[in-house]
């Protein structure tokens, strides 16, 4: 397609824009560290290369080598110039590829792909942009957490692709594929959580710290906090609230996992689900108009949910819970399948959930049934992290928590008995 100013000149403005950013990114550390200031690689070579890449796409519609030849002569140039004497904050990989990158983007104007070629631009200047605050997380990892993410890659990219995805066993009640399935969503979830606490540092606000811990590990969060409580009664009521967000926000995470397998079973829970948060809403409420309500605690002391034991435990327990709902699904059983949920909701919420999601998806369990059987999870769950906050938690936590959880388990009973 014949060349025009626009795309030049939006080709130049793209290159402009990586330039500005790289150039304010290596002033910003060079005068922080006394270094020398940038003569290489900022807005004017950057926009440079834009209107190069520009010009060598909409050469190739007459001469095929010209982008090549653009492109080879730049790194020729890059190459040289760190052969000759690398200088600091200069020419290093990452310069490299926001040269590559800015050239293409150009290249992609010519082309009229000037949507992608903003998505481009976009994501190297957030890249360059976020050198600094990258580096500053990443150091607040541990190795148990960087071999933790190389678990979940390999459970998500080599485990995953491998096992075999057909019922098998009595009743056709186990898919390797749908359990493991089930173990990368679970577990993408709570690191998700996990990473965001560590990202926040040591210490935040109680409702940031209660939020990323429910969206964690409600029991994990209710668990460490209970205990804490007894280091530091005095902050008991912070704690408490801790507690009821942690499990207030695991309601929208349940619903949201569901919804990824079954969207008109997520809609019909979420009704008498988010009634059941009601009680720790009030909670809520009441807390943020006392006094101090803002003060600090500590996050809690969580292990990393990518772990390959924790997978292993969650597979086991969402495969056994998977095989009954089959067994009770095809014995016509289904009287046995509410007590089966709440013994399940004792033991991990998410597993009666998807284990229900599945089956009414798949072996056309009535909605009605499916529903209650994830609210009486929900209540047996409620129940179990009223006991852990009242048997291991200080005497001024076990009143509030015990309310709110008892309310939210009450709530849960009264809907099922209107379904």
């Amino acid at each position: 397609m014949p060349l025009t100013l626009a795309a030049i000149a939006a080709s130049a403005g793209l290159g402009a824009l990586v330039g500005l950013i790289r150039q304010w990114s290596e002033q910003t550390k060079n005068e922080a560290t006394d270094g020398p200031s940038i003569d290489f690689g900022g807005v004017r070579t950057h926009t440079f290369w834009g209107v190069l890449g520009c010009l060598g796409g909409a050469a190739t519609e007459r001469a095929a080598w010209a982008l090549p030849v653009i492109i080879a002569a730049i790194a020729s140039h890059q190459i040289v110039f760190r052969w000759r004497g690398p200088v600091p904050g200069n020419g290093g990989g990452t310069s490299f590829a926001a040269m590559l990158l800015t050239i293409l983007a150009g290249t992609l104007v010519a082309w009229d792909l000037t949507q992608a070629a903003v998505l481009v631009t976009t994501l190297t200047m957030v890249t360059l942009g976020l050198k600094q605050p990258i580096h500053n997380w990443t150091r607040k990892f541990t190795a148990e957490d960087v071999r933790a993410a190389l678990q979940f890659v390999a459970i998500t990219g080599v485990v995953l692709p491998l096992v075999p995805n057909r019922a098998m066993g009595p009743f056709d009640g186990f898919n390797p594929y749908s359990t493991w399935l089930m173990v990368v969503l679970i577990s993408g979830v709570g690191f998700a959580g996990y990473v965001a606490m560590r990202l926040f540092g040591t210490k935040s606000g109680v409702f940031v710290t209660s939020l990323l811990g429910g969206l964690a590990s409600s029991t994990a969060t209710t668990l460490a906090f209970s205990r804490r409580s007894k280091e530091d009664p005095d902050l008991s009521i912070h704690y408490a609230f801790a507690i009821s967000t942690a499990c207030t926000v695991m309601v929208p995470r349940v619903i949201a996992v569901i919804a990824v397998l079954n969207a008109p079973l997520a809609m019909a829970v979420a009704k008498p689900l988010l009634l059941m948060t009601l009680p720790a809403i009030v909670f809520g409420a009441w807390y943020a108009f006392r006094p101090s309500a803002g003060s600090s605690v500590a996050s809690p002391s969580m292990n990393n949910p990518l772990s390959l034991r924790t997978s292993v435990k969650f597979a086991l327990l969402y495969a056994l819970f998977a095989f009954l709902v089959k067994a009770v699904t095809q014995l016509d059983l289904q009287s046995g399948l509410l007590p089966l949920s709440f013994i399940s909701g004792l033991t991990d919420m998410d597993a009666i959930a998807l284990s229900m999601a599945d089956s009414q998806r798949g072996d056309g369990l009535p909605l009605s049934l499916a529903v209650n059987a994830i609210v009486m999870g929900a209540i047996a769950n409620a129940l179990l992290k009223a006991g852990m906050a009242v048997s291991l938690g200080s005497r001024p936590l076990r009143l509030p928590v015990g309310l709110v959880l008892g309310a939210t388990a009450v709530v849960g009973a009264v809907t099922i008995g209107l379904n």
